[in-house]
This record gives C-alpha cells, structure tokens and sequence, in this order.
C-alpha cells in the first residue's frame, strides 16, 4: 500500500467550497483542521521511516486523527 497524506481537501472533496468557506471564517475549524493536518504530517513521517515510534504510539495518533475528521466531517455537513 503506497504512503500518503490525507489532506482534507482529499478526504472531503464533495465539500470544496464549505471547507474554503469555514477556513476563512471559523476559527475553531481552522483550528481543528490544522491539528488535523498537523497529525497527518506526524503520521506520514512515522510510516515514511524518517522517525522511530511505537506502534501503540502510532495507532493512538491515528485514532486521534480520525476522531478529529469525524469532528470536521460533522461541521462540514452543517456548512451552508
């Protein structure tokens, strides 16, 4: 299985234009989101081999990425 990031902008394709519009005027789905991205990055760089972490570690950091793209999931669905 090839590595990847999983951007929001990847993940939620069909909500474009919701996710442009709540990154300019929700400060606390920027936020969310950026903690989003900021996991993502720290999970790619654990697959990628660059930095060493317990699986347990790892696993914990994914499901906390996924609890934060259910989180945005549910203010992107609310977005006009």
């Amino acid at each position: 299985m090839p590595l990847e990031h999983h951007p929001l902008r990847r993940e939620f394709p069909e909500f474009k234009a919701q996710l442009l519009a709540l990154m300019s005027s929700d400060g606390h789905f920027v936020h969310l989101a950026e903690e989003y991205e900021q996991l993502d990055k720290r999970i790619y760089e654990v697959e990628s081999g660059r930095v060493a972490m317990d699986e347990v570690l790892l696993l914990g950091l994914k499901m906390q990425r996924v609890s934060l793209k259910d989180e945005l999931a549910v203010y992107l669905q609310k977005a006009p």
